[in-house]
This record gives C-alpha cells, structure tokens and sequence, in this order.
C-alpha cells in the first residue's frame, strides 16, 4: 500500500499480477516461436499479403517487446489496450486460417480452427482484466 494511504489500483492484485505476467510470458514464447517456426505461423498470414515471411518474422518481434512490457508492469493500464488492439490486428489472420482450411498448431480440422476463432476475445478480455485498463477506464468515467 503506498505511504499517502490510498489502496493501489486493481492491477496490484494478485490474481491480476499473475495473469498479467502469464499473458506476458505467453506472449514472449510466442513471439520466440515466431523465429523458430515461421512456416507455421505463415498458415495465419492472409496468402495475398506481400512479404508474409517478414510479417511472421515483425510480429514475433511485437509479441517479444508486448510479452516482455506486460510482465514490467509498466504503464500497465495502457500496455494492456496496446495488447488488446493487438489481438484484435491479428484476428484477421485467424479468420484467413479458418477461411484458407490452412494446418498448423494441431489446427487440422475446420472445427478446431474454429474454436480457437472463439478464444481469440479470451485473450483480449485477458489482456484488459490483467492489467487493470478495463477497470481504469472506468473509474475515470
């Protein structure tokens, strides 16, 4: 609690600090993933972008320095609108996979591919609750 007396903000919360520092975590081994397995996450660029290898290879990087800045905690409440927009940039990609019957990730099958359709507002619910920034938003309503 800081000096002054006043209660920290949700994000201070434990359960909060976990699932900030999970999705962190989450996104780090992702983006590594991106570098090491490129040709699975080219089954989730669109086949028409230019350049599909580069955009797996710059997201890897954002989801490294996204990973890496939610598990910092710092400006916490705007890290966790910058990692919503970006689950929302990215849900194109998933819908192109769905659309495209691309395999990759064990994603086989049109059910499979849509169920993880499903669990990308999961993530960004995740990203907004686990850094406070729903709740922050809120207050200054």
């Amino acid at each position: 609690m800081p000096t002054d007396g006043r209660a920290k903000g949700p994000g201070h919360q434990w359960p909060r600090i976990v699932g900030r520092c999970a999705l962190g975590g989450f996104l780090i081994f992702a983006g590594i993933s991106h570098l090491a397995a490129r040709e699975q996450f080219l089954a989730q660029v669109p086949p028409f972008f230019p350049v599909r290898d580069a955009i797996v290879v710059v997201s890897g990087f954002v989801e490294m320095a996204m990973g890496a800045w939610l598990v910092s905690g710092w400006r916490r409440h705007l890290a966790g609108w910058v990692a919503a927009a970006f689950f929302i940039a990215v849900f194109p990609g998933n819908i192109s996979q769905f659309i495209t019957g691309a395999s990759a990730f064990g994603l086989d099958t049109d059910l499979k591919r849509a169920i993880r359709l499903l669990f990308q507002p999961v993530l960004v619910l995740w990203a907004l609750w686990a850094t406070g920034a729903w709740a922050a938003w809120r207050w200054t309503r």
